[in-house]
């Protein structure tokens, strides 16, 4: 394959072993960042460069060069960058050294993610360009659902139509299901081999988890990170009815649709407001609009944690995890408001001390216990980078 501008054409040199990673998050205007040291779990140097400029991606990693060096760290005592990838497909599903068989395989999967996998497939070209001594590594947000059972995976729709187009569950946000089903074992003081558990991802995207002894059974994102819980801009699982009404009846394409579905949908589309603290203020206000959507956000929640206690057969641990989940206890409350028939009680005051965790939230007699546990998905990069290269 002829190596494309920016690319590496074969893995780069090996960098510092054992030095601290180079984390970087690329999306379509912005960029995030953090130098995490593996082994320790502490974050360096980190920072979130908004409205990229004309020179975009070079301007945000010439800030990231000033930024580290500043910390008093080189480029050269790094191990190699780490690169979140929201979408693996079926080919990857563990950490991957980047070449350029790699970077061509990734740009054939940029269907499956549209709107995600662009921006971080140049961010991976641009570092290379502007890191050429460092190793250049990808982890997979659906790497961790990989081996979801085919039962879960599986849409129920023509395989003549679905297998060609790699069409199946595949699930998004594993990097941080992965970290806080490990973390919140480790919180219990117990092996994450003999709890199941249920992780709740809740931020702008949202997601549900059900994983048991340390591997996923279930998932609520699916082919896309569009199904599932309501999220702050999408509006998660729809009847496909509804879809074709609209391109029928009211005549959207598959643009509008996409608009819609990714950006126009969810508490945005119901209340006005995608951020959860303005929500929660225009509820406490009065607003009927946002108290709908509030009522409509909790009440999916609590669906996919019944249907999930069902799957798992009963659960040992319920987690909260992001923004929303580690921040607002009214929403750890009221999405498991009703449980208490299936063992889950949450202690109102304990719940409403915690903000970030972690902490447990359940009373002492709830049979399942309810935890808040800080996500890190930074943090597991970093150990999934350097887990990698030690074996390599």
């Amino acid at each position: 394959m002829t190596a494309s501008p920016g690319s590496p054409a074969s893995p780069a040199g090996p960098g510092t072993p054992g030095g601290p990673v180079l984390v970087l998050n690329a999306g379509s205007s912005s960029l995030k960042y953090q130098v995490v040291n593996p082994a320790g779990g502490r974050a360096l140097v980190r920072g979130h460069v908004e409205r990229l400029g004309a020179h975009g991606l070079a301007d945000a990693l010439a800030q990231v060069t000033a930024e580290v060096r500043a910390a008093g760290l080189s480029i050269d005592s790094l191990a190699a960058v780490g690169h979140r990838l929201v979408h693996g497909g079926a080919r990857f599903v563990a950490p991957t050294l980047i070449d350029d068989e790699v970077l061509g395989a990734l740009e054939d999967l940029v269907p499956l993610a549209p709107l995600h996998n662009p921006p971080a497939i140049a961010g991976i070209r641009q570092s290379a360009a502007t890191y050429p001594g460092l190793r250049q590594v990808a982890v997979f947000d659906t790497a961790f659902f990989a081996d979801l059972p085919p039962e879960a995976a599986t849409y129920a729709l023509d395989r003549a139509v679905t297998e060609p187009l790699q069409i199946r569950r595949y699930g998004m946000h594993g990097i941080s299901h992965e970290y806080v089903a490990q973390e919140a074992a480790r919180f219990l003081g117990r092996p994450v081999g003999e709890l199941d558990q249920i992780v709740l991802h809740l931020g702008n995207g949202a997601s549900a988890a059900a994983v048991r002894r340390g591997r996923p059974l279930d998932t609520s994102m699916g082919l896309t990170p569009l199904e599932g819980l309501v999220m702050g801009t999408r509006g998660g699982d729809v009847d496909p009815g509804v879809l074709l009404h609209l391109i029928r009846v009211g005549g959207l394409d598959a643009g509008d649709l996409e608009d819609l579905l990714h950006h126009r949908s969810g508490l945005e589309g119901l209340s006005g407001h995608h951020d959860f603290r303005d929500l929660e203020d225009a509820v406490d206000a009065g607003d009927q609009l946002a108290a709908r959507a509030y009522a409509v956000y909790c009440h999916r929640l609590r669906k996919y944690v019944g249907a999930y206690l069902a799957v798992l057969g009963g659960a040992d641990v319920i987690t909260f995890t992001a923004g929303t989940g580690q921040n607002v206890p009214r929403v750890r409350a009221d999405a498991l408001r009703g449980l208490e028939a299936l063992g889950v009680r949450v202690d109102p005051a304990r719940n409403d001390r915690v903000r970030g965790g972690p902490a447990r939230i359940s009373t002492d007699d709830s049979s399942v216990t309810v935890l808040v546990v800080p996500t890190d998905e930074e943090l597991s990069i970093a150990r999934q980078v350097a887990a990698l290269l030690a074996g390599l």
